[in-house]
């Protein structure tokens, strides 16, 4: 079980609901689905940090703007995660393969660095409805 960490602001259960205007067995609900993840006292009480606060913000997004359930709210997590992971990977492979063009020859190292994009964050965005085509008649 994690245990609050000395020095770092966190919330109990009460506060974040009162603030996020939630009923703390909501808080509760969400813990047990496995979408929030708060650490404990000694005292065994949910301590929120701004992480955790962020991360209902966006579930709260998801459920009370956009309409989606708590399995979707799942998978979304899951898939930005995921991504996040991703994108991880993708700027170690990018440092490695930098690195392996400094060991190159520097007019070599040049011309390939120049070439080299950097990768960025992707946008998510939701999808939209396609809008439907019109047929021709023929």
């Amino acid at each position: 079980m994690e245990r609050k960490k000395k020095g770092k602001a966190a919330y109990m259960i009460s506060a974040v609901a009162e603030t996020y205007d939630i009923h703390p067995q909501t808080l509760r609900l969400y813990e047990r689905e496995g979408l929030l993840k708060p650490s404990r006292s000694e005292g065994n009480t949910r301590l929120y940090t701004p992480e955790d606060l962020e991360r209902l913000e966006l579930i709260l997004n998801l459920t009370r703007d956009l309409g989606v359930n708590l399995a979707g709210v799942e998978v979304i997590l899951n898939m930005r995660q995921r991504l996040e992971e991703m994108q991880h990977e993708m700027q170690q492979f990018i440092e490695y393969v930098e690195r392996e063009f400094t060991n190159r020859s520097p007019e070599l190292n040049q011309k390939l660095h120049n070439a080299l994009v950097k990768v960025t964050p992707p946008h998510v965005t939701l999808a939209r409805p396609r809008k439907e085509r019109k047929e021709e008649n023929l």
